[in-house]
């Protein structure tokens, strides 16, 4: 098993301690696993991309370290809906 530190946003943002693949591993050279396309079994047509995963790595495997707070949203300067530039409304 080799450990790495990680940053993550999902479920919420927090550093990580995760597993990575074996950088000499025979089957999936150290990238983790292989994609797989496959067609659609009527019509031959690609249909989409499996991801299959190395036996030597296992993704699921991490340990969250530190929680990091979230960034405060932006607020939206008001803005006319309309673009008119001018209210009716009275300044009172």
């Amino acid at each position: 098993m080799r450990l790495r530190i990680h940053r993550t946003d999902w479920p919420r943002p927090a550093l990580i301690l995760t597993d990575t693949p074996l950088p000499d591993c025979p089957d999936c050279q150290g990238e983790g696993g292989h994609n797989r396309d496959y067609g659609d079994y009527e019509t031959g047509e690609y249909a989409g991309t499996d991801w299959d995963p190395c036996p030597c790595w296992d993704e699921n495997r991490s340990w969250v370290l530190l929680p990091l707070p979230r960034r405060p949203r932006r607020r939206q300067p008001d803005v006319d809906p309309w673009g008119t530039g001018y209210s009716d409304e009275p300044p009172f």
